[in-house]
């Protein structure tokens, strides 16, 4: 007669094996069948999160996009000068530059009551807030690199300028109080920390020897902000147009690839 132990492994090798088991790939979808006891134990903390999610924190006036096919990026203007007046309050002192990548936002935010799973939804990252230095050339220089690649991403503090023809491109930028930018001086920026780290194909990735953390995720942000809202009972406004302007048929070019830079 077999030990115990020896009689259930044969037992079990002679059992039916899941793919799971097998070490093949297991389908998930909304179609799968929901586990009744994996679902009572995760029932308690199910309700929580979804009370927490459907907490409206106020009302958005309008649509507010992302910005498709060249179109401005609204709600990454929003997102950048939130990182802006935040990174200030945190250093004590003017932070004059901010911007993020159009592929860190997710979702758009539509009119109505905003909720907090509307957030998550659009910054579904735990990235962090980080506060840099470069120079005026540097930011004339990542300028570029997010005409090239968005034909312009989300940023706050400045007016963007792209003239001139497809064959000679003449890219200028100026303060948003006003004033050109010194390439030669060095000013605070506010970016996040994934955007240095990686570039996300801007030229942002070492250039930069100086790097103050914040501490304060992206989306802790924008919740705060629309809940400050809410209790003050105003709407999130969407921010205007206007910071990238373009000659004529010079937006169509970018998008185009037919810039020579």
């Amino acid at each position: 007669m077999l030990f115990p132990a020896l009689l259930l492994s044969a037992l079990l090798a002679l059992a039916p094996r899941t793919d799971l088991e097998r070490g093949l790939p297991v389908s998930v979808s909304a179609d799968a069948p929901e586990d009744p006891a994996v679902a009572q134990a995760l029932a308690p903390s199910t309700a929580i999160i979804r009370q927490e999610f459907s907490q409206v924190l106020t009302q958005a006036s309008d649509r507010i996009p992302r910005g498709r096919l060249g179109e401005e990026n609204l709600l990454g203007y929003w997102v950048a000068d939130l990182m802006r007046e935040r990174a200030g309050r945190c250093l004590g002192r003017p932070v004059v530059f901010a911007f993020i990548n159009s592929g860190g936002l997710r979702a758009d935010l539509q009119a109505g009551p905003l909720k907090v799973s509307d957030i998550f939804e659009l910054m579904p990252f735990d990235n962090e807030l980080v506060v840099t230095e470069y120079t005026g050339r540097e930011l004339l220089h990542l300028l570029r690199g997010g005409l090239i690649k968005k034909a312009g991403e989300p940023c706050s503090g400045v007016l963007v300028s792209l003239q001139g023809t497809p064959e000679h491109p003449l890219l200028s930028a100026t303060w948003l109080q006003g004033g050109p930018i010194d390439p030669e001086a060095t000013v605070l920026i506010a970016t996040t920390d994934y955007l240095l780290a990686s570039g996300d194909g801007l030229p942002t990735r070492g250039r930069s020897k100086t790097v103050i953390p914040t501490g304060l995720q992206i989306r802790q942000i924008l919740l705060e902000a629309c809940s400050e809202l809410g209790k003050q009972g105003q709407p999130l406004p969407c921010p205007a147009p206007g910071r990238y302007r373009f000659a004529p048929g010079m937006r169509e070019a970018l998008l185009e690839r037919r810039i020579t830079w």
